[in-house]
């Protein structure tokens, strides 16, 4: 009896994130005559800021502003097994106490 053809074999295709020849090509050529996305875009900002084109500049400032700050993450803090957040007012001597018994290893 013959194998089954195609479907979902694991290790199969192209690894995530790697790009064709093509792409890679085009990048460094780019990269090379400084002419990345980014930096177009930061440059047309510039020359719109200058001239005071506000609403302009601010277009492209928001464009580039995901390659160079990035989103941040919502996260969400919890205390023990995901139960509230205990805070206690403790001298500086408790506070040193329970720093060496954590350093210790003890709880």
């Amino acid at each position: 009896m013959a194998a089954p053809r195609g479907g979902k074999r694991a290790n199969a295709g192209r690894p995530k994130g790697s790009t064709t020849k093509r792409k890679r090509e085009v990048a460094q050529r780019a990269a090379a005559a400084g002419l990345t996305p980014i930096e177009v875009m930061l440059k047309a900002m510039r020359e719109h800021a200058s001239k005071k084109e506000w609403d302009e500049a601010a277009k492209f400032a928001q464009m580039a502003a995901p390659y160079i700050h990035p989103r941040l993450q919502a996260i969400q803090h919890t205390g023990r097994e995901g139960g509230p957040i205990e805070v206690a007012d403790m001298s500086r001597n408790d506070l040193a106490r329970r720093i060496l018994h954590m350093l210790r290893g003890e709880q």
